[in-house]
C-alpha cells in the first residue's frame, strides 16, 4: 500500500476517536468562548464565532496536528482595551488588520518570533494578562460591577467587593454571588477528583449543567422565577438566523489614526506569542511525535482571524488548555478541531435558548480561575528557584504591562534582561562582539558513532538562541545529538529551558540529546533552568525524611529492599509505556528496589497538559523488568467508560474460554494473536483472583499501579506483593 493510501486509511480509521475528542473539547469551548468574549466587552456569541471559524479554517489549512483554536485567554486584556478605545466596529477592523499581519508573519517565515523573548519576560507578560482578567472579572463574579481606569485599582478593590457581598440585602444579588463562588470552587477543586467518569465532563461544563438545572428546578419544581438577579444572567444569545442578520460590519474609518494601529500591533503581538507558545507546548504532547509547521499554522490563524473579524468574531489563536484536553482524549489529527467547531454549531442551533439560564457570575468564575492560573504564586516561586535575577525581569515586565501596556511591558522585559546579563558578566563587549556572529557550529559525525555534534561559543542567550534552534531543528529527533557549551562563557535561563525541552523531545522519539561542557560553569541556583556562569558554589541544604519516608525506610528494612528517597531523573525505563505518551515525567523518588526479582516500586511526579492547563500528579507505581520479550498490552477493569471507548474505535480483546475475564477486564493491544497466546489459563486466573490494578506491558517490562495518587504504606505493601506474584506467574509461563 502506498504511503498516501495508508495515510488516508489511517485518517478514516481515526475519525471516531477525533469525533469523540472534538465533542469533549466543545464542552469546554462553549462556556469559555462565551466568557472570554464578554470579558473582552464583545457580544457573547463572538467567542463562539471565533471558535467555529478557527476550527474550520485551521483544520483545513493549518500546519499543526492536534491543536485546538478559538478565542484566547491572553487576548482578553488587549481586546478589552481595543474595544473600549476604538468601539466595537472599529475593533473588528483592527482584528482584521491584525489577521493580515499574522498572515504576513507566516509568509515571511517569522514563526521563530517567540524565540526572541526571554522566558521570565514572557511569564511576566502572561501574569499581567492573568491579573487583568482576574481584576476585572472578580467583581462581576461577586455580582458587583465597578468601573475603574487602572487594572491595579480593580485589584485593590477586591477586599471591598468581598465585604460588600457579605452584606448584600438583595436576594437576587446573594444568589448571583453564590453562583459565582460555587463556580470558582468547581474550577479549583474539580481536577483533584481523579475519577474517570466524572472527568468525562470538564469542570466548565459542570458549571453550565448545574446552572441550567438550578434554573429548571425553580421553574418546574417550585414554580418560581429564577432567584438570581436578571442583570447577572446571560442575555441576548442569538440564533443562527439572527447571527447572520445582525453581523457587525467592521468600520475602517479610523485606519489612519495612531491609536488604531497601536491596537493592531498589540493584538498581533499577543495573538502571535500565545499561539506560538501553545503550538510548541502541544507538540510535546503529540503521541505520534510530530513537529508542527509553525509558519503554515500562522498563515491559517491569520486567514481565520480575517474571516472571524468580518463575521463578528475575535482573534483566532491556538489555545493550550483545550488542545491539552484534545490530546488526552485520543485526538490524532486536525479533524478533531473541525469536529469541535461542528459540535459548537449544533449547541447554538439546538440549545441557544438554554444558555440564557446561565448566570454571568458563574461564567466569570471560569475566567477568574484562568486569570489566577496565569498569575499563580507558583509561577513566582518557580522563577525564584531559577534565579533571583529572574524575579526582577518578571516584575518589571508585569508592572510595566499593567501600568502602560502589553507592547511596552514586553519591551521593558527584554531591555531589563539584557541589562542584567551585562551586569552579571561585567562586560558589554561580550554581547556586542558576538551577537551577530554564527557562534553555533554543527558537524555530522558519521564515522564511528553517528552523532550530530553542536559547538556553542562565546555566549548563548535569548538574543541569539534562534541560531542554535535552527541547527537543532535540522536534526531528526531519532538521532543522537551532543551540544557542547565548553567554549561558551554564558548561557541564560531561556536557553537552558529550551535545551531541557529538546532533551525530552529526543528521548520520546527514540534519539539521545546530551549536553556537555557545563561542568566548568556554575550558578547561584540548583534549578536546571538557571543561567550558567562562574559563581560561588551554592549552599546545599540537607532534607530531612518525612514521616511517610521514614515508614518506607522501615518497610525496606523489613522486606530486605534498597531504599532511595531522593529525586531520580533517570526515568528512561518508563518512556515507552502507553500511559506516559501524553504525559511528561518529571522525576521518581522514594524508590524501593528488589534487585533479585527486578522489581522497583516508586513515587512518581508527572504532568498532564501544558501551560495553564498543566496538572501535576503524584502517584505510586511499580515496575517489573522481565529481561524477556512479551506482547505489548494494557489491562484495566472494564466499566462504562471502556464501553464508550469501544464506539470510538478502541477494541477490547476477548480471551477464549474465559468469559468472566472478558466481561470484567478491558484488554487492549495491537497484536491480538500474540496477546491471546500470552494470556494463558494461569495468567488469566491470576488476574481474575486478585485486586484490580492498571497493568501495562511495553514488551520488556510491566507497569502496575492502582489509583492516580500516592499510596499509603499499607497499599504499598499490597502493590509490592501483587507485583512479586505477577512476576512469578509471568516468568513461570515463559
Amino acid at each position: 500500500m502506498s504511503p498516501k493510501k495508508k495515510n488516508l486509511k489511517d485518517f478514516f480509521r481515526s475519525i471516531p476517536k477525533n469525533i469523540f475528542s472534538g465533542f469533549v473539547v466543545s464542552l469546554i469551548a462553549l462556556p469559555l468562548g462565551l466568557g472570554l468574549a464578554m470579558a473582552s466587552d464583545a457580544p457573547a456569541i463572538s467567542g463562539i464565532i471565533t471558535a467555529v471559524v478557527g476550527g474550520v479554517i485551521v483544520s483545513l489549512f493549518g500546519g499543526s496536528h492536534v491543536t485546538i483554536t478559538g478565542p484566547g485567554n491572553g487576548m482578553v486584556g488587549v481586546l478589552l482595551v481595543a474595544i473600549t478605545t476604538l468601539g466595537l466596529e472599529s475593533a473588528y477592523a483592527a482584528i482584521i488588520c491584525s489577521g493580515l499581519l499574522i498572515l504576513l508573519l507566516g509568509f515571511f517565515r517569522m514563526g521563530k518570533l517567540s524565540d526572541f523573548f526571554p522566558s521570565s519576560a514572557i511569564q511576566g507578560m502572561l501574569a499581567a494578562i492573568g491579573l487583568i482578567i482576574l481584576g476585572k472579572q472578580f467583581h462581576i463574579m461577586f455580582a458587583h460591577k465597578i468601573k475603574r481606569d487602572d487594572t491595579l485599582d480593580y485589584l485593590f478593590e477586591i477586599p471591598v467587593t468581598i465585604n460588600d457581598a457579605l452584606h448584600y440585602k438583595n436576594e437576587g444579588l446573594i444568589y448571583a454571588a453564590l453562583a459565582g463562588v460555587l463556580g470558582l470552587a468547581i474550577m479549583m477543586f474539580y481536577s483533584k477528583v481523579r475519577n474517570k467518569y466524572l472527568q468525562l465532563i470538564p469542570a466548565p461544563m459542570w458549571i453550565v449543567i448545574l446552572s441550567i438545572g438550578f434554573s429548571y428546578y425553580f421553574e418546574l419544581v417550585l414554580h418560581e422565577e429564577n432567584p438570581i438577579a436578571k442583570k447577572y444572567m446571560i442575555s441576548g444569545i442569538p440564533t443562527i438566523q439572527t447571527i447572520i442578520e445582525d453581523i457587525h460590519l467592521p468600520n475602517f474609518s479610523r485606519v489612519g489614526n495612531l491609536p488604531f494601529w497601536g491596537s493592531v500591533f498589540a493584538i498581533t503581538l499577543i495573538a502571535s506569542i500565545e499561539s506560538l507558545l501553545s503550538i510548541k507546548a502541544v507538540d510535546k504532547l503529540d503521541t505520534e511525535k510530530r513537529r508542527s509547521n509553525v509558519n503554515k499554522d500562522l498563515k491559517a490563524l491569520g486567514l481565520a482571524t480575517v474571516v472571524s473579524g468580518f463575521l463578528g468574531g475575535l482573534n483566532v489563536v491556538t489555545v493550550i488548555a483545550r488542545s491539552s484536553v484534545n490530546v488526552n482524549n485520543g485526538a490524532s489529527n486536525r479533524s478533531s478541531n473541525f469536529f469541535h467547531a461542528t459540535f459548537l454549531i449544533l449547541f447554538i442551533v439546538l440549545f441557544s435558548t438554554q444558555l440564557t439560564r446561565i448566570p454571568l457570575t458563574a461564567l466569570m468564575a471560569i475566567l477568574v480561575f484562568t486569570g489566577y492560573k496565569l498569575a499563580s504564586p507558583n509561577v513566582i516561586r518557580k522563577i525564584f528557584f531559577i534565579g533571583k535575577e529572574q524575579l526582577i525581569i518578571f516584575f518589571v515586565t508585569l508592572l510595566v504591562t499593567l501600568k502602560v501596556g502589553l507592547i511596552t511591558g514586553i519591551l521593558a522585559g527584554v531591555i531589563t534582561t539584557l541589562i542584567i546579563h551585562i551586569v552579571l558578566n561585567k562586560t558589554v563587549s561580550l554581547f556586542a562582539r558576538n551577537v551577530l556572529k554564527p557562534n553555533v557550529l554543527m558537524y555530522h559525525e558519521s564515522e564511528g558513532q553517528n552523532n550530530y555534534y553542536v559547538s556553542v561559543k562565546h555566549f548563548c542567550s535569548f538574543l541569539n538562541y534562534y541560531k542554535l534552534k535552527d541547527k537543532l531543528d535540522a536534526v531528526p529527533e531519532n538521532q543522537d545529538v551532543i551540544v557542547d557549551f565548553s567554549l561558551c562563557n554564558f548561557v541564560d535561563d531561556t536557553v537552558m529551558e529550551n535545551i531541557s525541552r529538546y532533551q525530552e523531545l529526543f528521548k520520546k522519539r527514540g534519539g539521545h540529546f546530551d549536553v556537555v561542557g557545563l561542568d566548568m560553569h556554575d550558578t547561584d541556583s540548583i534549578h536546571p533552568f538557571a543561567l550558567r556562569r562562574l559563581l560561588p558554589v551554592p549552599k546545599i541544604i540537607k532534607n530531612n525524611l518525612t514521616r511517610r519516608q521514614t515508614s518506607m525506610e522501615s518497610l525496606a528494612s523489613d522486606y530486605t529492599l534498597s531504599y532511595h528517597p531522593k529525586n531520580q531523573n533517570n526515568t528512561d525505563f518508563l518512556t515507552n509505556f502507553l500511559f506516559f505518551n501524553t504525559k511528561t515525567i518529571d522525576h521518581i523518588y522514594n524508590v524501593l528496589t528488589y534487585k533479585k526479582k527486578g522489581i522497583s516500586l516508586f513515587d512518581i511526579e508527572f504532568s498532564e497538559g501544558e501551560f495553564i492547563a498543566k496538572e501535576v500528579i503524584r502517584a505510586t507505581m511499580l515496575h517489573i523488568d522481565l529481561k524477556e520479550s512479551i506482547p505489548e498490552f494494557t489491562l484495566d477493569r472494564e466499566g462504562f467508560l471502556e464501553k464508550v471507548y469501544a464506539f470510538a474505535g478502541f477494541k477490547d480483546i476477548p480471551i477464549q474460554n474465559h468469559s468472566d475475564f472478558s466481561k470484567r477486564f478491558y484488554l487492549l493491544g495491537d497484536n491480538e494473536a500474540e496477546i491471546t497466546r500470552f494470556f494463558t489459563d494461569e495468567i488469566t486466573h491470576f488476574f481474575e483472583s486478585n485486586p484490580y490494578y492498571h497493568v501495562e506491558s511495553n514488551g520488556e517490562g510491566l507497569l502496575v499501579f492502582g489509583k492516580e495518587r500516592l499510596a499509603s504504606v499499607k497499599e504499598i505493601k499490597a502493590l509490592f506483593d501483587f507485583g512479586k506474584r505477577l512476576k512469578e506467574v509471568v516468568s513461570m509461563e515463559k
